[in-house]
């Protein structure tokens, strides 16, 4: 085994005994800190009452949205930015979360939506459908897939669904009172049921997601060179785009818009373990997690009123995207 090959496993082993400690971390830690031994008597033993339901209702469901949620987003990034070739490439870029905010808008508005898997099936469907038409418009008329063109289509996209969503929201101020709690983005969902049922769908993105990493790698040297390695470019850039949208719109559908895990993780893994898919990608799995959760944690320290986390991670992508921002404006190679 080459010593670069035991760096990648050392930086794996390393984020999984982290994101176990920070997972330990999150159920305990809060406005009401709690000791581990109620803590694992909460989750398997014969505690009840008040610390019972706290650790039950509350914070086990936040715990696990944030492993699965942060998962899906350093997973969505990890792909996008591969894909366009592009360093500074979110999910949001392609107007993922700008869809699933225009459907759940048209649901409060229109529809009555109440429940929460209603609202899960809004953004859901609005990411996908909002996913599928940049993907039409970027390959339309065109001889073979550009990433410049799937950028441009993605901003131009997420920039008009956001406008329409305002208008809504403006024109119906209950609509507005209601989405504002969502587009805040927090882990505090306080559903048990609604995370559960979206854990399969995050799974499934990210087995997805590791059985295109060879496909996508060879679409990063280019189109031509893809081709002659045997990769479709089409059909990649489609299922990567679907994949991207099945992760990002479900933890949107559940905590709201999050930003900058998907931006800051995969650069870090460039960092760490190289700009390989097969290595990124099980580094993002274990260390978007703990960004997420410890950008919780944070909030719920740093405030009374607990601190939403998107606002968190935005204090600490912020920098990074500057950091980003000026190493391409000054010529620095931003892939190794």
């Amino acid at each position: 085994m080459n010593s670069s090959r035991r760096s990648r496993i050392l930086w794996l082993g390393i984020g999984f005994v982290v994101l176990v400690l920070v997972f330990i971390a999150s159920l305990g830690i809060g406005a009401k800190p709690l000791p581990m031994q109620v803590v694992i008597d909460s989750l398997f033993g014969p505690a009840t009452g008040p610390e019972a339901t706290i650790v039950l209702q509350s914070r086990l469901p936040r715990a696990l949205i944030g492993i699965f949620g942060g998962a899906a987003l350093g997973i969505s990034g990890a792909l996008m930015q591969t894909l366009t070739r592009n360093p500074l490439a979110d999910p949001g870029i392609i107007g993922v979360n700008a869809g699933a905010g225009l459907a759940v808008t048209f649901g409060f508005a229109f529809a009555g939506i109440t429940q929460p898997y209603s609202l899960f099936a809004y953004s859901f469907a609005g990411a996908l459908l909002t996913a599928l038409l940049v993907h039409l418009i970027s390959i339309k008329g065109a001889a073979r897939p550009d990433p410049l063109r799937f950028v441009l289509a993605g901003l131009t996209v997420g920039a008009m669904m956001s406008g329409i969503s305002s208008a809504i929201a403006l024109l119906q101020p209950q609509v507005f009172n209601r989405m504002r709690f969502w587009m805040a983005g927090s882990l505090d969902v306080g559903d048990l049921t609604l995370v559960l049922a979206a854990i399969p769908l995050i799974c499934i993105g990210c087995l997805v997601a590791l059985a295109l990493s060879r496909s996508v790698n060879a679409l990063e040297m280019g189109v031509d060179t893809a081709a002659l390695l045997g990769t479709n470019p089409a059909r990649t850039q489609a299922a990567t785009l679907l994949t991207v949208a099945l992760l990002s719109g479900t933890v949107t559908a559940v905590a709201g818009p999050i930003g900058f895990v998907g931006l800051m993780i995969p650069y870090i893994a460039r960092w760490a373990v190289g700009p390989d898919l097969r290595w990124m990608l099980p580094f993002a799995f274990l260390y978007a997690p703990v960004l997420l959760l410890c950008s919780d944690i944070a909030g719920r320290l740093i405030a009374a009123g607990e601190l939403r986390v998107s606002i968190v991670t935005a204090f600490i992508g912020a920098p990074v995207l500057i950091l980003l921002a000026r190493g391409r404006t000054a010529g620095r190679p931003a892939f190794r």
